[in-house]
């Protein structure tokens, strides 16, 4: 006697797949189900200003992760990242500007932001022209897929306008 048909078996595999799903990217098994009750999307701008590149690649791991877990936990992520200060050197191309040391994790960072740029959820990456005139660097040399904005304040200030939370990471 069969006790299950094979469609019954296709059933319980997609809830139990679909359940691993939903919490990938939830750190160590722990979900968000409170803070999120009733949220169908988040709007946050994120205000970058690390100069250390260890830390900025671990702060673009982190916002990815964040991002990939509000879409796990069936909530649509709209994420600014706005770049200034000393974040600035490491989001261009100008490896002269670089510290020798930093390259390869700048280039690490680069290949984050490229990824970003095409992922669900990442509404633009904005690069302030105040932080590359202030950082010794050029417009042209700021990575292709970061946007040359005036003032990274002023464009965090009409964000927070439009109801996008304020992320200092």
């Amino acid at each position: 006697m069969k006790l299950f048909s094979h469609r019954a078996l296709g059933a319980l595999a997609f809830v139990i797949g679909a359940q691993f799903v939903t919490t990938l990217g939830v750190a160590a098994g722990y979900n968000d189900r409170e803070a999120l009750a009733g949220a169908k999307e988040v709007k946050v701008a994120f205000d970058i200003t690390t100069g250390d590149a260890k830390a900025l690649l671990g702060r673009l791991k982190v916002i990815e992760e964040t991002r990939e877990s509000l879409i796990a936990q069936g909530v649509t992520p709209h994420f600014l990242l706005a770049f200034r200060g000393p974040a600035t050197k490491l989001i261009q191309t100008d490896q002269s500007k670089i510290k020798p040391e930093d390259r390869p994790i700048a280039a690490q960072i680069a290949a984050e932001l490229k990824a970003m740029r095409k992922a669900p959820g990442i509404e633009d990456l904005q690069q302030c022209s105040v932080a590359v005139r202030e950082q010794g660097t050029k417009p042209q040399d700021v990575d292709p897929g970061v946007k040359v904005v005036g003032n990274a304040w002023i464009s965090l200030m009409a964000y927070q306008n439009r109801g996008y939370a304020y992320i200092a990471p």
